[in-house]
């Protein structure tokens, strides 16, 4: 059976054990409390007879004077007949007075109890030697009450309930009392049939419990089972890096939560492959491109190919391309840095103002080719809690996007303003715009819209996704708005106070 290797056939396996367990300690306590109070139930019985004998037995002895008297006999015999006991009076000595034999002897009486005295004709036999009294009884009986099982006879085939007690017997108030011991015997047949009939009723009633919840078992076994195997069988399929299937959750409880977030990570992780095949053969093109084109210019100079005279011109090129290596080598490790988490910021108070008129001030050639006008650098200084060093190379990316995108004599606005604790830094161009589509991967790595490859030969389409991993390290968020055809704007939000997220 495969279900027997899941951890959910042990767990039936420990159930079953624990609920047979408890039914099993439920019925012996159940057997146990039915049994004592049944006894106590008889016992008390056996102590009102005891005691009702005893005060007929006190009554007679006042008119007779004697225990042994024929009224006495007789009581004794009705007694022990109609209630089923045997009774032993014995004196102070611990000799036995009055017995069941004293008078079946004489009178032909029989009793239906242990020591019945009868011949193999049923007749009554010869009177039987009865043991005098133990004195560990007569210390016993003076003490106390005695009201329990016989233990003298205890282990045997039929133990018997006992009365024991100390009682006074004398004529009138001027004669002296005599101190008598009495030793009532009871049937525990009564008692034992009473036990075994709870015990045949519990047995019943456990076989029944444990069958249906064997059955419930079983079905939560199969169930529960079955999903283990199915989830062992994706699993391995995930760890082999095969992702076509998915987990069930048709499946109650935390197994349900559990299912749908390993879906959800197998999901991030076959969409993280597809970035990584699509990064990797991004970064082959972009090294490929300008490798090529270093190869093929050095090769053109040594083997002559370049003319002399020009060779300045096409060193200058191969340049270039060295520094474009330098610049995605250098983005690709902070890309790295930053998503191992091993960059660490200086946070100190900075004029974001100051960054932005400095920033624009490295395009000032550009701006001006362009003929842009330049709005809101006269703004009221902008302080927030950054790493000024990585904050400027977010404004640097946006502010570079900005004049490349921007359209002839078009508009550069910049915006500071506080709200909310949040410092926010707008910087926005007239021209072209963004689409929608295009809007929700401008901060993937490596993408460039359609429209700006053929005016942005250059970048490399790491600059946005950077400065958003720095933006996120400062615990703000950037956010681009776009009107196609109009404007596009990028603002930058950060906390005023970096305990503030």
């Amino acid at each position: 059976m495969k279900n027997k290797k899941t951890c959910c056939y042990k767990f039936y396996r420990l159930s079953y054990f624990i609920i047979i367990s408890v039914i099993v300690f439920i019925g012996v306590l159940i057997v146990t409390i039915n049994a004592t109070s049944y006894k106590k139930s008889k016992l008390s019985e056996l102590q009102n007879n005891g005691d009702l004998f005893l005060r007929c037995v006190k009554e007679e002895y006042r008119i007779s004077g004697n225990i042994t008297s024929d009224s006495i006999k007789r009581l004794h015999a009705i007694f022990s007949k109609e209630n089923k006991l045997t009774i032993y009076i014995y004196d102070e000595e611990g000799n036995c007075r009055l017995s069941d034999a004293d008078y079946t002897a004489e009178k032909g009486f029989v009793t239906d109890f242990d020591g019945i005295i009868i011949d193999n004709n049923g007749n009554p036999s010869e009177k039987e030697e009865v043991k005098p009294l133990s004195k560990n009884m007569i210390s016993t009986l003076d003490d106390g009450d005695y009201l329990d099982f016989d233990n003298n006879n205890f282990s045997s085939k039929k133990p018997s309930l006992l009365y024991g007690t100390r009682f006074f017997l004398r004529v009138n108030e001027l004669t002296e009392s005599s101190k008598m011991y009495i030793l009532i015997y009871g049937k525990a047949d009564s008692l034992n049939g009473f036990i075994f009939k709870i015990i045949i009723y519990y047995v019943i009633f456990a076989v029944i419990s444990v069958y249906l919840a064997s059955l419930l078992l079983r079905k939560n076994l199969k169930k529960y089972a079955g999903y283990e195997n199915d989830f062992l069988k994706v699993s391995e399929m995930y760890a082999k890096g095969d992702f076509s299937e998915k987990l069930r959750t048709d499946i109650d409880g935390t197994l349900k939560e559990i299912a749908e977030y390993i879906n959800a990570l197998a999901a991030n992780v076959e969409k993280g492959e597809e970035k990584s095949k699509t990064f990797i053969a991004n970064v082959s093109h972009e090294l490929r491109t300008p490798m090529t084109t270093i190869g093929g210019f050095v090769d053109g100079i040594l083997d002559g190919t370049i003319p002399k005279s020009r060779q300045n011109e096409y060193l200058v090129l191969v340049s270039k391309e060295i520094k474009r290596l330098r610049i995605l080598i250098t983005s690709m490790l902070s890309m790295t840095r930053f998503e191992s988490g091993t960059m660490r910021p200086n946070f100190k108070p900075t004029n974001l103002t100051d960054l932005v008129i400095q920033t624009v001030l490295m395009f000032e050639k550009k701006i001006e080719d362009k003929m842009l006008e330049v709005e809101g650098l006269d703004s009221n200084s902008l302080v927030a809690v950054v790493d000024s060093d990585l904050m400027q190379q977010v404004i640097y990316n946006i502010v570079e996007n900005a004049v490349k995108f921007v359209n002839e004599r078009g508009t550069l606005t910049f915006r500071f303003e506080k709200a909310d604790g949040l410092c926010i830094l707008s910087i926005k161009n007239t021209g072209e715009g963004l689409q929608n589509s295009e809007i929700q991967q401008v901060f993937d790595r490596f993408y460039k819209t359609d429209s700006s490859r053929g005016k942005d030969t250059t970048g490399l389409g790491l600059g946005l996704s950077i400065s958003r991993k720095i933006v996120h390290l400062h615990k703000g968020h950037i956010v681009v708005k776009s009107v196609y055809g109009e404007y596009t704007e990028f603002q930058v939000q950060i906390p005023e106070n970096l305990n503030r997220t």
